[in-house]
């Protein structure tokens, strides 16, 4: 079993617990997989990083789930290192499926009635090339408000730990009120697109913080199925394994507070493990 490449883990990393958010999604759409989730917390944040430092751990992270565990596909499940990182994560593992993540701005336009619609991301996320042209792309379709949302990735991983939301209260109140006036009137926005994997775990708290009436919009159900597509057609995607067939927690940074985030909000009762890369 264990030299059928079937049967090997698909990696996962991000800065911190942020792309939790996605590995939900992965286990979702992918029941019999197994999965390797590294979470990069002792260097993070990636959005407040400047490209270099992003890039330098994104391709780290990437060897060391090839090298130590055989991955078959990688998951980069942070918005700022796949805006930074991905293309050469590509030209260094051709034979690899890798898949990354990106603002869903494309989907909101599509629900958007307005067509005014806000992205809240790191700073990293919102200058980086990547997004920029994907946005410049799309500007005759919408009206974006990009709103970089400073401290709220760290904020959210501390949180898990301490159990205390006052600082992520506070700023989501902040950067939902200076991003403008949401609702579904003309002029309003209608659409909110949550554009760091750490923020789907604000979700409940944006929404009411925007009205119910505001659509939110995050990316790992696409992800999801982005990352089924490329395992089956290289035909590494697997049918039959046990459900649940194993989870490795690993992180760079406190292993109580990524196993604290994966019971939290994952029901994931697996023990995490530090690293020293």
């Amino acid at each position: 079993m264990g030299s059928d490449p079937i049967f090997s883990p698909i990696g996962v990393f991000d800065s911190g617990v942020g792309g939790l958010s996605i590995l939900r999604a992965l286990r979702a759409e992918l029941p019999y997989e197994r999965f390797v989730y590294l979470a990069d917390s002792g260097h993070a944040p990636y959005g407040e990083r400047g490209d270099a430092h992003v890039v330098a751990r994104s391709r780290l992270l990437s060897a060391w789930l090839r090298q130590h565990h055989q991955i078959k596909a990688l998951v980069v499940a942070c918005n700022t290192a796949t805006a930074a990182a991905i293309h050469l994560l590509r030209a260094e593992h051709p034979a690899l499926p890798i898949v990354g993540v990106e603002p869903a701005i494309k989907p909101a336009i599509a629900q958007s009635k307005t067509k005014r619609i806000a992205v809240l991301a790191t700073r990293g996320t919102l200058a980086s090339e990547k997004f920029n042209t994907l946005l410049a792309s799309l500007a005759n379709q919408a009206t974006f408000v990009c709103q970089p949302c400073d401290g709220l990735a760290d904020a959210i991983e501390q949180g898990t730990q301490t159990g205390d939301a006052t600082e992520i209260e506070a700023l989501c109140a902040h950067y939902t009120r200076v991003t403008g006036q949401f609702g579904i009137k003309e002029g309003e926005i209608d659409t909110l697109v949550l554009g760091c994997t750490h923020y789907p775990f604000a979700s409940a708290l944006l929404q009411t913080l925007v009205g119910q009436s505001v659509i939110l919009l995050e990316t790992g159900a696409p992800v999801a199925r982005q990352t089924r597509q490329l395992l089956g057609d290289a035909g590494l995607l697997s049918v039959s394994a046990p459900r649940g067939s194993g989870i490795d927690l690993l992180t760079t940074g406190s292993a109580d507070t990524l196993q604290a985030a994966a019971q939290r909000w994952l029901a994931l009762e697996a023990p995490a493990q530090n690293l020293s890369i």
